[in-house]
């Protein structure tokens, strides 16, 4: 299950393989009909489709990075730290025009730059190697103090976790950190589908809040509480939030 995780912050070498950005256009009516083309025995479909809206609104609305700035130093950073699941990353990647519809097919397949766990270095725009729980917050704290120390402070850093994914304790360690550190450019994504194992008293955004971050909890199926959420000013404190779906039972 573990897959690469190098830095994010470093431009990927990618091979030859990769595929090439196209001009594509679609919508979030689109997603449905490009999830569908990916099929096979291993697809996490409860974790594709918990995650769909939140990454959309992110892409669609709130990131600065695009196929032709997917390796600008100046470009927000998005990490998928909920690897397991990756195909409504994928569809979105596909709407987005990082990679062609035509590759989602052989979405898992031998021969497919689209694994179950995304590669940075065979899937355009994605920042890490994903999938094995717990690495991808302390990944993107580092990423946004790369940041900081490069005076990059325009650019963000996004993470999306999954409630589950806060019982590995190196999210807690990240957690602790970037409160006191004041990582405005850290934002946090939680997908709560209730798959943790003991749930958080008082509720995730609480332990969020504990640590110093600005926190909230929002309907994750719902477009214009997502982008406010995500667009809210949170001055000197790392932002984290919690996008409630149906459950995954």
């Amino acid at each position: 299950m573990t897959t690469r995780t190098h830095a994010p912050t470093q431009t990927p070498t990618r091979t030859s393989a990769t595929p090439t950005p196209t001009t594509a256009s679609y919508g979030y009516r689109d997603l449905d009909r490009l999830l569908s083309l990916m099929t096979g025995d291993e697809k996490h479909g409860a974790a594709a489709t918990s995650t769909l809206d939140a990454i959309w609104v992110l892409y669609d609305r709130v990131l600065n990075v695009s196929p032709a700035t997917a390796d600008d130093p100046a470009r927000d950073r998005f990490l998928l730290s909920k690897g397991h699941g990756p195909m409504a990353y994928y569809a979105v990647l596909a709407a987005k025009g990082f990679f062609p519809e035509s590759l989602l097919p052989g979405f898992g397949s031998y021969d497919s730059p689209l694994g179950h766990h995304p590669d940075r270095l065979l899937v355009p725009g994605a920042e890490i190697g994903s999938g094995s729980l717990g690495h991808g917050l302390p990944l993107a704290v580092g990423s946004a103090l790369g940041l900081r120390a490069q005076g990059r402070t325009g650019s963000k850093v996004w993470v999306l976790i999954g409630d589950g994914e806060l019982d590995e304790g190196s999210n807690h360690e990240a957690i602790g950190y970037a409160g006191p550190a004041g990582l405005e450019q850290l934002h946090t994504l939680v997908i709560d589908n209730s798959s943790s194992a003991h749930g958080w008293p008082g509720g995730i955004a609480s332990r969020f809040t504990a640590a110093g971050w600005s926190a909230v909890t929002v309907d994750g199926r719902d477009h214009e509480a997502l982008y406010e959420a995500f667009t809210a000013p949170h001055p000197a404190q790392a932002r984290a939030v919690v996008a409630r779906v149906e459950s995954r039972s």
